[in-house]
């Protein structure tokens, strides 16, 4: 995967660490994943952590409930051109899929999920260009650091 410059705004470390903190706020049933909805100007618009356990829905992946709320702000409904989702881990094909239709302008993501990622790892929904919007991805971006999140919640689960 190609390394796409860093926005000039906010940087995708900066976006990252705060996809970090969201994640520490979920809930201590659910995986530790978190994300963060920026606007073409830096400015972030919404932050949530994975919540499936704590409100008993399969699809409260943190990437569709910062999604859901960014929606709720922006200035142009539910389309996101322009934004930037910064979340800790390789979304799934539903998050990837939720954020195409968003018209989610860039994703930067930490850690690979080598089971279920859907930009790149297993599939790539992103990328497939039988779909109307392609965003710009760039991968890995503090990556120990978010595969440390997962490491220590699913090392206290064993």
């Amino acid at each position: 995967m190609s390394v796409l410059p860093e926005n000039p705004l906010v940087s995708d470390v900066a976006m990252m660490r705060a996809a970090i903190d969201a994640a520490a706020a979920a809930d201590p049933r659910d995986v530790p994943v978190g994300a963060v909805v920026f606007d073409a100007s830096g400015r972030e618009l919404a932050r949530a952590a994975n919540a499936r356990e704590a409100l008993g829905d399969p699809t409260a992946h943190a990437e569709v409930l910062a999604l859901r709320q960014a929606a709720a702000v922006h200035g142009d409904g539910w389309r996101l051109e322009g934004a930037t989702l910064a979340v800790t881990l390789e979304p799934c094909t539903m998050c990837a899929g939720a954020l195409v239709l968003a018209r989610v302008g860039r994703l930067v993501f930490g850690a690979w999920e080598p089971k279920t990622g859907a930009v790149g790892s297993l599939w790539d929904v992103v990328r497939d260009r039988r779909l109307n919007h392609r965003p710009q991805v760039r991968g890995g971006v503090l990556e120990p650091e978010c595969a440390a999140l997962l490491d220590d919640f699913f090392r206290t689960q064993r």
